[in-house]
């Protein structure tokens, strides 16, 4: 997108040319960037680069111009330059030529960039986004073709953006001839300040003639992205920093964006008002509403922004005054851009973010807002709405499923501009989970077994029993999101297992093996197994029993108890490092150290029988003088429990 400022940090630093005609010039187009005024920027340092010189902090500059500009595909040449030159650069030059290379279409060597990213800023959510989302482009293409697109009839050759509904009009932002009232131009870009204009709401969903919008709202300077009351009489609406004739601005003279309101007395709006929470020293934009009015959401840089510009809400009293703004939190908000906020009348989060993957340049997201003001999986819209390009301002009308968006797409009339959309089919992925019940020992499968799916916060999801086969299935669960599938039959153990779907519609395959709580046994068998003992509760070169190992032993205890019939010989074995016959002597010792203990929990000593084998009875090939991992080794040392009588 080319008009907008929401707050974006710049690189100050000065660099030199051996000429000094040329090092002035640079000089002047550094006070224009610095300024934000990067057209004007670019055409210097173009002229003096293509003249040969390479100078990293020029590359820099002349990427960032365009980039900042929304023209990526004219800043791939010169991030191009910049890292054949020097590719040691800050991770935010890496995270730039990503979106600029997706832009130009090269998906695969924007990836690679994001990788190095990645590596470089290890914590930046930007990176972990897509770290976590490999698939991006898949996922994309799933949510995509859900949309009619057409242009919506009202572009001119420069700038038009921002649209919002107004009783039966549509109030947007555009750079047209402003009627006389100003011939001012804008140095971000070189064109026309925005003012405020309408049209008519067609019942085709196309619009009427556009006319400049009333002469109270509209400035010398930027209006934009207005937002209105559903009874038609107070307007939230973005502009530069200038109010009652007089313009302010920050520390380094630049005019910043406030938000307004206005109220519309006798067909007039009157009484414009800037909001509390403005400041010159950062910007606030794009204002939006939530359905009940009592929250107004927008755009901003202001201290406690996690990246360029954040999404954040504002709670309106019933007074009219306002809270205490409030950032929406990393379940939105990325080190990027994230920008132009609209809430649906079904709650709906619509927004602008080049911080998550996407498509190139700003893409448009969406996330439902819960009762409790969580929000759902973040979603991208998809391809038509979402394009290489910049694609923002997104609004739709709930019932009819139509409404507008802006883009500086390829083929459009100006540099932004309006499109019309009908959506055909909402945006829904859904998962069926399914799987098989069985035994796990012996794979026989479970019919009647209660198989539950609870979510995150262990709630109750649904219900199902498994087939005469032990199939069970969840229909419709949501992408996404991270379930337990819990599973149980009498006469065997309750086992659960997490989920995480994944972002794609289709089926997800969830085999669950039950254990008996049952378990058969017989003279011979090993109770340690049938009770899961760790198979050494000694410390290392040690024969007395480790205190906090003394509780499986309690599970020996319980059996002899419950069955006095049962007698058990105690079997100590060790691994093959140490002599053998310091083996010997060490399994003994843990043999009886472990009849001793049991004896001291009550059991008959009659019952107990014991001896240590050493390293006679390797269960692997662990041998003396073959190289072997720790873990080998330690199935070696193991301490058994076989019944000898019922």
């Amino acid at each position: 997108m080319k008009v907008k400022k929401t707050g974006y940090t710049v690189l100050l630093s000065l660099f030199v040319l051996t000429a000094v005609a040329q090092k002035t010039k640079i000089e002047d187009a550094d006070k224009k960037y610095d300024k934000y005024a990067y057209i004007d920027a670019v055409d210097v340092y173009e002229k003096v680069a293509e003249k040969g010189y390479k100078d990293e902090k020029m590359f820099q500059r002349l990427a960032n111009a365009y980039y900042f500009n929304a023209e990526l595909i004219k800043a791939v040449k010169w991030y191009d330059q910049l890292f054949a030159l020097n590719v040691e650069q800050d991770p935010e030059y890496f995270y730039r030529y990503a979106q600029c290379l997706k832009a130009n279409g090269n998906y695969e060597k924007a990836d690679k960039i994001l990788e190095e990213f990645n590596k470089k800023a290890s914590t930046d959510k930007r990176g972990i986004l897509f770290e976590g989302n490999k698939n991006y482009l898949e996922v994309i293409k799933a949510n995509s073709n859900r949309f009619e697109i057409a242009d919506a009839g009202i572009n001119s050759v420069l700038s038009d953006y921002g649209s919002a509904f107004f009783n039966n009009k549509v109030v947007f932002a555009s750079a047209r001839d402003t009627g006389g009232v100003s011939k001012k131009t804008f140095k971000w870009t070189n064109k026309s300040f925005t003012n405020l204009y309408s049209a008519v709401l067609l019942e085709d969903g196309s619009l009427g003639a556009p006319e400049r919008f009333h002469k109270n709202i509209n400035s010398k300077f930027n209006e934009s992205t207005p937002v209105f009351t559903r009874d038609g009489k107070t307007m939230y609406f973005t502009r530069n920093n200038f109010l009652d004739g007089k313009r302010r601005s920050d520390e380094k003279k630049v005019t910043l964006l406030k938000l307004y309101s206005a109220t519309l007395i006798d067909e007039k709006w009157q009484k414009i008002t800037e909001l509390p929470f403005n400041s010159d020293q950062f910007s606030v934009a794009h204002p939006a509403l939530s359905p009940d009015e009592k929250t107004l959401y927008f755009a901003s840089d202001m201290p406690g922004t996690f990246g360029q510009s954040d999404l954040y809400k504002v709670r309106i009293n019933e007074d009219g005054t306002f809270g205490k703004p409030e950032n929406l939190g990393t379940e939105i908000n990325t080190e990027g851009r994230e920008t132009f906020p609209y809430i649906s009348d079904e709650n709906e989060l619509f927004f602008a973010s080049d911080g998550r993957p996407g498509l190139g340049g700003l893409d448009i997201f969406v996330s439902n807002i819960n009762p409790d003001s969580s929000f759902e999986e973040v979603q991208n819209v998809g391809e038509p709405i979402n394009t290489k390009q910049d694609d923002f301002a997104f609004i739709i009308n709930s019932k009819s499923r139509e409404g507008f968006f802006s883009s500086n797409r390829e083929n459009g009339h100006g540099f932004d501009d309006i499109y019309r959309f009908k959506e055909i089919r909402k945006l829904t992925c859904k998962q069926i989970l399914t799987g098989i019940i069985s035994d796990s020992g012996t794979g026989e499968t479970l019919p009647d077994s209660k198989v539950v799916l609870v979510d995150e916060q262990f709630k109750t999801i649904a219900e199902a029993v498994s087939d005469s086969k032990g199939n069970y299935t969840f229909s419709d669960v949501n992408c996404g999101k991270k379930y337990y599938v819990r599973a149980s039959k009498v006469d065997y153990e309750t086992k659960e297992i997490p989920v995480t779907v994944i972002k794609l519609s289709g089926e997800t395959t969830i085999p669950i093996q039950l254990e008996k709580r049952i378990k058969p046994i017989a003279v011979g068998t090993d109770l340690a197994k049938i009770l899961e003992i760790p198979i050494i509760y000694f410390d290392l070169d040690k024969a007395t029993i480790k205190k906090e190992s003394a509780f499986q032993l309690e599970k020996i205890v319980e059996i002899l108890n419950q069955y006095p019939n049962f007698k058990l010989d105690v079997r100590s074995h060790t691994d093959s490092r140490q002599t053998a016959r310091y083996n010997e002597v060490l399994s003994e010792k843990r043999a009886k150290s472990t009849i001793k203990w049991l004896v001291e929990k009550g059991i008959d000593p009659k019952r107990l029988t014991g001896k240590g084998y050493g390293e006679n009875q390797l269960v692997n090939q662990c041998a003396d003088g073959v190289k072997c991992s720790e873990e080998e080794h330690q199935l070696n040392r193991r301490s058994e429990f076989i019944i000898t009588n019922l």
